[in-house]
């Protein structure tokens, strides 16, 4: 079974760079640009792994989170937090919220294993 991850940002640039980045290690990924869609895509979809935003329009990346983790269907779905928002406070809701965050610019690699943790993916060799 190919691991799938929806990432959910609002900048198309850097779901680009993430796109080739996991896209070249086998996961299937599928794409969200706001909340609302965000919800969607995760009740429909069905992904392993959410990679979130906090930042997003319509509906933010905490609040998709505190919804995503309220409906029995998505409640145990890993979600990552990525955001250039560094406050404290930021940083310790959405730890409280997801599995982890991840403050943008991302260390990629980092990230990988880490998502791999998460899906219980042995790790790659260098």
């Amino acid at each position: 079974m190919v691991p799938r991850i929806l990432i959910v940002d609002d900048e198309n640039d850097f779901i680009e760079l993430l796109q080739y980045k996991l896209g070249g290690h086998g996961y299937e990924l599928i794409v969200a640009y706001d909340g609302v869609h965000a919800l969607s895509q995760a009740r429909t979809q069905k992904p392993n792994l959410i990679l979130l935003d906090i930042l997003l329009p319509d509906l933010d990346g905490l609040s998709v989170c505190e919804i995503l983790r309220r409906q029995p269907a998505t409640r145990k779905i890993p979600i990552i937090f990525m955001s250039a928002l560094t406050g404290d406070v930021t940083k310790r809701t959405a730890v409280l919220q997801a599995d982890d965050f991840f403050t943008k610019p991302l260390d990629l690699n980092r990230l990988e294993k880490r998502i791999d943790e998460l899906l219980n993916i042995e790790p790659k060799a260098n």
